[in-house]
């Protein structure tokens, strides 16, 4: 993806103009110990530590992805659900990283509080690994946060096997498409003007990036350079073909067949999870394994079956999968 296609994404979310009614989402959020947070200080620091500092802090990630909910909650109702459901999750997470956190800053002074003498040095040791393995949950919830913000601006992979696929594909076509005329109507504006000022179809962080854009050097001459409005119809044309084979695969009826001469082995066509899944009465031998691995199945433990996207091309390596596991078993 280009510098101008990640401009282009980021801006998707500006073709409505305006904003919707709406009222503000309840914000949830969970205990701080403030008793640890202050341990953790009192044996990191000679400071003091300022009383409700650490449930301010912790609420002031949390706001930030609220405000992206209430945005959701306006732009794309649709997804709110879902947003809030990840919010709140975030939230909970937050307040235990925070707490498991001062936890541990707590659970061994530092030498320049407790000085050398008999410091305990295996007990810092043990400290520190804490931390590394902390510091990873901190990973995880900065992505976890960015992935609400994906619900507004669409930049997460739709997967076939969401719920709301089709909703979530038929907006994000909504918006490619109501991008494509808004490009176009600009630089038409643009050819005709030879200005940006007075220009409805740009907000004014558009115009104000599509010019630093041009002092960079970047395509200068219209706002949106050609490539700019093919690589965005080349999107519109892929959205559409997904959305075409996605409704003529969730139109199916979910089916279940037991494969003829396989005793205990079952197709499943899956068409709530989106997916084909191969059943085996017991753990299938090694063999067979590498059969199903090297045409792409995977194993679910949480369906407890082989599977993978539900797909022309996966009936095709079912059937072949199938076929070497007849013959291996002749063998």
């Amino acid at each position: 993806m280009g510098p101008l296609d990640k401009y282009i994404s980021k801006h998707l979310f500006y073709t409505q103009k305006g904003e919707r009614e709406g009222k503000m989402i309840e914000r949830k959020y969970f205990h701080i110990n403030e008793g640890l947070a202050r341990a953790a200080k009192n044996a990191n620091s000679f400071s003091d530590y300022v009383e409700g500092s650490a449930t301010v802090e912790y609420q002031t990630y949390v706001d930030r992805v609220y405000d992206v909910v209430d945005k959701i909650a306006k732009e794309k109702p649709h997804l709110l659900e879902r947003a809030m459901g990840k919010a709140e999750r975030y939230s909970q997470k937050l307040a235990e990283y925070y707490n498991d956190y001062y936890r541990n800053e707590a659970s061994c002074p530092s030498i320049l509080i407790s000085g050398g003498s008999n410091f305990p040095t295996r007990k810092k040791e043990k400290q520190n690994s804490r931390r590394d393995t902390l510091h990873k949950e901190w990973q995880y919830l900065e992505n976890y946060a960015q992935k609400i913000t994906h619900l507004l601006t669409m930049e997460q992979p739709i997967l076939s096997s969401d719920e709301n696929a089709i909703e979530l594909l038929e907006e994000k076509l909504k918006d490619l498409t109501e991008m494509q005329e808004r490009m176009k109507a600009a630089n038409a504006y643009y050819r005709k003007e030879k200005t940006l000022d007075g220009c409805e179809e740009l907000t004014d962080d558009m115009r104000r990036e599509i010019e630093e854009n041009w002092t960079r050097g970047w395509y200068v001459g219209v706002p949106f350079p050609p490539y700019a409005l093919s690589n965005n119809n080349a999107n519109i044309k892929r959205i559409k073909g997904r959305l075409e084979s996605l409704k003529k695969e969730k139109s199916r009826e979910t089916s279940e067949n037991e494969v003829a001469d396989l005793p205990g082995v079952t197709v499943k066509e899956n068409v709530e999870e989106m997916r084909l899944q191969l059943f085996f009465e017991g753990k299938p031998e090694p063999e067979i394994r590498d059969i199903l691995k090297r045409h792409t199945f995977k194993w679910s433990p949480r369906n407890g079956c082989w599977q993978r996207q539900l797909t022309n091309n996966a009936r095709w390596a079912a059937k072949q999968a199938i076929e070497e596991i007849k013959s291996k078993m002749e063998d």
